[in-house]
């Protein structure tokens, strides 16, 4: 019986304690740094904001009843001078996160690319200038005069896909209104 307890019994106990220990560690350690982690993800997600609608002076949600299918949210500029989107849609690599300013008037002010996983050299470009630039001041009639990045057809296809839903979810907006 003794050789039991030490042979297995003892073993599993240690190692339960141990599991026990490191657990309880980290739900700590993840409940003093999460605040901190969504403090920061608030302000990055504001610089953002900022960045592609900069006439902007502050930003207050909208709520829609029913958003495009890539709108993950949208923010209305509280001085008026336009709305901007947050955008999630399939690239090659994976989910592409976007943010787009669009004006007052139908327009693109800018957008940015927050986070993607596509092929570097290709797909990536989508992230860089001067493809992302094209979209500046652009209206939702002339979307079609994108032109795409050779070699990189879905993830290309993928944003302007994005884009035409944040102009989709402005129409909404506009009409709700």
């Amino acid at each position: 019986m003794k050789n039991v307890f030490k042979d297995i019994i003892k073993p599993v106990l240690v190692l339960a304690s141990i599991c026990l220990v490191i657990s309880a560690l980290l739900a700590y350690i993840n409940s003093v740094t999460a605040p901190v982690i969504k403090k920061a993800e608030e302000e990055a997600a504001g610089r953002a904001m900022t960045e592609v609608m900069p006439k902007a002076d502050g930003f207050e949600p909208v709520n829609l009843k029913s958003m495009p299918e890539r709108v993950t949210e949208a923010y209305k500029a509280t001085n008026g001078a336009g709305y901007v989107f947050m955008l999630t849609t399939k690239g090659y690599g994976g989910d592409m996160n976007l943010i787009c300013g669009i004006n007052s008037d139908g327009t693109i002010e800018a957008c940015k690319t927050l986070s993607h996983n596509e092929t570097s050299g290709l797909g990536s470009k989508t992230a860089e200038d001067p493809y992302r630039s094209q979209y500046n001041g652009i209206s939702a009639d002339e979307l079609d005069k994108v032109d795409s990045i050779s070699g990189a057809t879905i993830s290309s296809v993928a944003y302007k896909n994005a884009v035409n839903d944040a102009f989709a979810a402005f129409e909404a907006i506009k009409e709700a209104q």
